[in-house]
């Protein structure tokens, strides 16, 4: 697949990628960060974003089934960096679940809850009632730690 950076003319700056909706994308998507990251100055955010961005595509891999999701990091503030993972499953709509200490999953979005400062979800498309897809994502707060 082709790699789109775009550090954007107009809006905000933003790093984005399609790949195939597969287990092995979430290693992309860790690269993505690390270099939006880096390229932002704000290396202290990458373990949470890593974090992040794994779990958000682990959870497109395992509720969805479309052919591709689209990684993208963003930064819509100065103080304020997005992750997120867009599907063409509008309808699958995330959902924090308690895990048993059993189970082997149902811990993504605890993760993520714990990790990002705020998450949510967008659902995509111009028409309404009618949405293509949704982009579920996650916000860090952009603060130097020194």
């Amino acid at each position: 697949m082709a790699a789109t950076e775009r550090p954007a003319g107009s809006g905000h700056p933003r790093y984005a990628e399609t790949h195939p909706r597969r287990v092995e994308t979430a290693a992309i998507g860790r690269r993505l960060v690390r270099a939006a990251l880096t390229a932002w100055n704000l290396d202290h955010l990458t373990e949470r974003g890593e974090l992040v961005m794994t779990e958000l595509v682990a959870n497109a891999v395992r509720h969805t089934s479309c052919p591709t999701v689209r990684l993208i990091v963003s930064r819509p503030a100065d103080d304020r960096i997005r992750i997120a993972v867009v599907d063409r499953a509008p309808a699958r709509l995330p959902v924090v679940r308690e895990a048993g200490s059993d189970d082997t999953c149902g811990r993504g979005l605890l993760l993520v809850d714990t990790y990002a400062d705020r998450w949510g979800y967008d659902r995509m498309g111009t028409r309404p009632g009618a949405p293509w897809g949704k982009a579920v994502w996650a916000e860090l707060q952009a603060k130097d730690p020194g």
